[in-house]
């Protein structure tokens, strides 16, 4: 057996001792306490992001079975993903990042307001969502994680059903440690970094339609 494939699996050996997998029983012990976690990303609004004069609503990502859960994900090895055992986050992970960019887009003060999809105000744009990755990742860390979160972005004119512009947001994060803590923070900054990118490039598109529009 060669080196490399031997480090793989030492690895993937270290990680199932702190996670299970989700092939595995899916519910836990009713006395089972459960750890329950909420990343607390702080996205800075930027100078240079346009004020706009219209308004904004943010959907609920999409997401794979897997990923629509309140179930932290971890990925030992390439193909595989796991749970970590009695944890889990304080939300589903899509609401998570609605949430984040509501917040984002709020606290910018750059447009006239942002709501959630399916609140009944009309908007001129709106954000549909793809959540593709969340989970830690042991794939390339060499026993630390690295958070990786990846977001499919369409910016609609809601007037016309026309999609302005699309693009994907990528963010990792290496924890420092294996523990969850260091795990949450790592989601933090991830979720931080896409929350501003997201942020900016709405903004940015969104206007240059509204002036192509006028």
């Amino acid at each position: 057996m060669n080196a490399p494939i031997l480090t793989r699996r030492l690895r993937a050996a270290l990680v199932l001792a702190a996670v299970t997998t989700l092939a595995g029983c899916g519910v836990l012990p009713k006395n089972t306490p459960v750890s329950m976690y909420r990343p607390e990303p702080v996205v800075a609004a930027n100078p240079a992001w346009p004020t706009v004069a219209w308004t904004l609503k943010v959907g609920r990502p999409y997401a794979d079975g897997l990923h629509d859960s309140a179930r932290i994900l971890v990925r030992p090895e390439p193909g595989a993903l796991q749970v970590y055992r009695g944890a889990s986050w304080v939300q589903p992970a899509p609401e998570m990042v609605q949430d984040v960019l509501l917040r984002a887009f709020s606290d910018s003060g750059k447009l006239q307001g942002v709501t959630r999809s399916g609140e009944g105000v009309k908007a001129r744009y709106a954000l549909l969502l793809d959540l593709r990755r969340f989970e830690a990742d042991y794939v390339d860390g060499g026993g630390v994680p690295a958070v990786q979160v990846v977001l499919g972005v369409r910016l609609l004119s809601t007037g016309e059903n026309r999609i302005v512009a699309t693009r994907v947001f990528e963010a990792s994060v290496p924890s420092s440690g294996t523990d969850l803590a260091s795990v949450n923070r790592a989601f933090s900054d991830a979720l931080a970094r896409i929350g501003g990118d997201v942020v900016g490039w709405t903004l940015t598109e969104g206007q240059r339609d509204a002036n192509a529009s006028r």
